[in-house]
């Protein structure tokens, strides 16, 4: 899944292609919707999006935002979703299917005549990637929701946050509505550089380990962000693999001690994790119990 750093990459890359410094930005020119489950609102035409030049390209926690004719296009990447920028489209629409294909969006030809534009694309069938095409960006449940992003808490808040929450440490840092563009990926990254199970509960953390944990998140998000930083859409994603130490790395060594990168499985996701860095040792149980391994 797409988590902050990625989104902010695509949308800094979006903003030199939409946005350029030396020439009048881009004007959208079609949207086709291909996959008709994506689009969760319809209050606004499409076609409001063509009454003008883009304006904005920002990131809210895992949302990607462009706006363009007064109306914001929300974007929403979930678990399996990308974009794919191209320079020059081929001609003509495309017909709507059950392929990887979601939406696409069309921008007024180049002074070559080429027609650039981006695809979302979605692979798998469970379907969650979502658009919204909406005036406030309050309309959107999942921003209206969102928690202050990573990089705008302090320790001292963040460590108010962390001790008002008695759920495990890995679902806190992930939740959302508590902070904003953390996902499964950096969440595992995070916890394995602050030495700390992902089963441990918030509220029952020392203060060491929550000023570890704050500085570890931190660390973890300005280094990803860094390594996304000035990269085109396509290198986003391998870019980002090549930069985990435990996440999705289950079986290989551990980059600091070693040991055996382990992993345990949920119904629809799973986490990895170092034990001799997080766990003294021992291993984690499966899915059914939250509790260490005896």
């Amino acid at each position: 899944m797409p988590e902050m750093p990625e989104v902010q990459g695509l949308a800094d890359f979006l903003r030199t292609k939409l946005i350029p410094d030396d020439a009048p930005p881009a004007v959208i020119s079609d949207v086709e919707v291909l996959s008709f489950s994506v689009l969760k609102t319809a209050e606004v035409p499409l076609d409001a999006l063509t009454d003008g030049p883009v304006t904005g390209v920002e990131r809210r926690g895992k949302f990607l935002i462009i706006t363009a004719g007064g109306v914001h296009l929300v974007i929403h990447l979930a678990k399996a979703g990308w974009l794919r920028w191209s320079d020059a489209l081929k001609p003509g629409r495309l017909r709507p299917g059950k392929g990887r294909m979601a939406l696409r969006v069309r921008f007024a030809p180049d002074p070559d005549g080429n027609e650039p534009g981006f695809d979302l694309t979605e692979a798998g069938t469970k379907k969650s990637l979502a658009v919204y095409l909406v005036r406030d960006l309050a309309e959107v449940p999942g921003i209206a929701q969102l928690g202050p992003e990573a990089f705008d808490v302090d320790y001292e808040t963040f460590a108010g946050l962390v001790a008002s929450h008695r759920a495990q440490i890995k679902g806190l840092l992930r939740d959302q509505s508590v902070i904003a563009g953390i996902g499964n990926a950096y969440s595992d990254e995070i916890l394995h550089a602050a030495h700390l199970s992902p089963f441990a509960n918030a509220a029952k953390l020392k203060p060491e380990e929550v000023q570890r944990l704050y500085q570890a998140m931190r660390a973890v998000l300005e280094s990803a962000m860094a390594n996304a930083s000035g990269r085109p859409a396509v290198e986003l994603k391998d870019s980002k693999r090549r930069a985990m130490q435990v996440h999705a790395r289950t079986g290989e060594p551990c980059p600091v001690c070693g040991d055996t990168v382990r992993e345990v499985s949920f119904a629809d996701s799973s986490l990895q994790y170092c034990p001799t860095c997080q766990t003294n040792g021992k291993l984690l149980a499966d899915r059914r119990m939250s509790k260490l391994l005896k």
